[in-house]
């Protein structure tokens, strides 16, 4: 069964280049294939991991849900929901080296979505027994876990800016994932954007105050700017990048 790593904080935290760096080193220690999960609504780690996605599940669910009220039909005769939903969701798979990506998207139209929504649960539980490794880059809220779209969460990684706003927003997301009754294995803060990769007294007291454990700091950095910028796969930095560097010392002090 695979181990569901869940990466979330507020927007522009940097996260989601947390993310691809995350599932770049884990494929490079040989954990592969790795199954990253975009629940993201601004979805882009795609673009973080350099491939081109055309359907989301998003797309799916909407088209399977709409099927029988749109002029013709997508779902041939003879097929059942179920089996064209899954259908539908390999198609939605995009298959990379070392990892597979699913972009979740939104759904725009009105209306019921639970039994597509639980197609899609049990098309996920299947893929668990497929990958030793789910990394899920989340919104600021857990809303694909809590609803249970999502199996399960061992590990949950909170991203924040240095900034006090960054480190309540987080703590905010910890409180959630209680309240939740997730009981992930480890939960824990990554600090990005540090400049020189520290951290003053007023955001060290900001941790202490909502009970965050720290797993490490991560320093800004002109290269994962400029990669942004030119619209290059972050994830792809060289291998003496400090970002890089760091993300990797925190992957391992994970021991996952």
């Amino acid at each position: 069964m695979a181990h569901v790593i869940a990466v979330a904080g507020k927007g522009g935290v940097g996260k989601t280049t947390i993310c691809g760096l995350l599932i770049q080193y884990l494929c490079e220690q040989g954990k592969g294939p790795v199954l990253a999960v975009d629940a993201d609504a601004n979805s882009n780690l795609n673009e973080v991991l350099g491939v081109q996605v055309e359907t989301t599940l998003g797309d799916v669910r909407e088209e399977i849900a709409r099927a029988e009220m749109a002029k013709e039909n997508p779902i041939p005769p003879g097929v059942s929901k179920a089996d064209y939903a899954e259908m539908r969701f390999e198609d939605a798979l995009v298959e990379a080296d070392d990892f597979d990506l699913l972009v979740m998207g939104r759904t725009q139209g009105k209306g019921c979505y639970c039994y597509v929504n639980g197609l899609l649960q049990a098309q996920l539980s299947r893929y668990q027994n497929n990958y030793p490794y789910f990394v899920v880059d989340n919104e600021a809220g857990m809303e694909h876990i809590s609803r249970g779209v999502l199996p399960t969460m061992q590990t949950a990684i909170l991203v924040s800016d240095c900034s006090r706003r960054g480190i309540q927003a987080v703590g905010r997301i910890a409180r959630l994932i209680e309240e939740c009754g997730l009981h992930p294995q480890t939960v824990g803060l990554i600090v990005n954007r540090a400049p020189q990769g520290q951290l003053n007294e007023g955001i060290k007291e900001e941790i202490a105050l909502q009970g965050l454990h720290l797993l490490g700091v991560v320093p800004q950095d002109e290269t994962i700017y400029e990669y942004d910028c030119d619209g290059k796969p972050t994830s792809q930095v060289p291998e003496d990048n400090p970002v890089r560097k760091a993300v990797r010392q925190i992957v391992d002090s994970l021991q996952l």
